[in-house]
């Protein structure tokens, strides 16, 4: 345990992840990974995804419920819906880059990455820099610094 952390299993009241409080699990990722890539119908992202009918139907109730997709109907006889996101699961796409490069570079070293290519033409890695310097950020660097009870602990 950190220097300076609590053993009394308090939590922050701010510092908790609200995508993990939201339930926003690795299944839900997929989802949306597969939306972004334009896949909107059941049976798309059903078969992109691996995710058995019932576990993506909650899901997808899910995403909706909370306000990163929304359903679209296409047909009325039968009822059937594409999905697709909003201004908040848009917003995602920052992370699942993200992850998707760490997923390359550290869980499947050696094999063939995924390539993202940029309007411009280049290979796009995601990188994070800070808002104010605009320089990338590095470990060590970042201090948490907001929130009811911030962590008393190091650079992270």
């Amino acid at each position: 345990m950190p220097s300076g952390s609590r053993g009394s299993g308090a939590h922050r009241r701010n510092g908790r992840n609200p995508a993990v409080d939201q339930e926003v699990c690795p299944d839900s990722l997929l989802i949306v990974r597969e939306i972004g890539f334009g896949y909107r119908r059941f049976q798309d992202i059903a078969g992109f995804t691996g995710a058995p009918r019932d576990v993506l139907s909650a899901r997808l109730r899910k995403l909706e419920k909370i306000g990163v997709l929304e359903r679209r109907m296409y047909s009325e006889h039968p009822p059937r819906y594409e999905y697709h996101l909003t201004k908040t699961g848009i917003q995602l796409r920052p992370a699942l880059l993200a992850l998707k490069e760490w997923g390359d570079r550290c869980l499947h070293p050696g094999h063939p990455p995924v390539v993202v290519t940029h309007a411009c033409g280049a290979e796009f890695h995601p990188v994070t820099i800070c808002e104010g310097c605009k320089q990338p950020v590095v470990p060590g660097e970042l201090v948490v610094t907001g929130g009811t009870d911030p962590p008393k602990v190091g650079p992270w």
